[in-house]
């Protein structure tokens, strides 16, 4: 084999190896790039899955408070009634009892 043959065997091994390094070097690169946007995204997802989120309990709780205070007006209103009625049970049981005073 000549100098010339064994000189252009060296020269496409170096190229080869030289193309091999850089392939390897854009791979890492790209690796990295589509690691980098995947994490992003991620975070992207997490975030708007924690507004919607926040966004349901603010309007469950909103729904929850409109129950409440109907609940509430549901209880003021029996309590006037109970309190209506036992005034009045207070009313009779106090003229009987002044009654049976009297008639004693």
């Amino acid at each position: 084999m000549s100098f010339e043959a064994i000189y252009n065997i060296a020269q496409a091994e170096a190229e080869g190896k030289a193309a091999v390094a850089a392939a390897e070097q854009k791979a890492k690169a790209l690796i990295a790039e589509a690691e980098s946007a995947g994490k992003a995204s991620i975070a992207a997802a997490v975030a708007k899955a924690e507004d919607e989120l926040k966004a349901l309990r603010v309007k469950s709780g909103e729904k929850e408070k409109a129950e409440a205070e109907k609940l509430e007006s549901e209880l003021e209103t029996k309590k006037a009634v109970l309190l209506a009625k036992a005034e009045a049970k207070l009313d009779r049981a106090a003229s009987l009892v002044v009654e049976r005073i009297v008639n004693n």
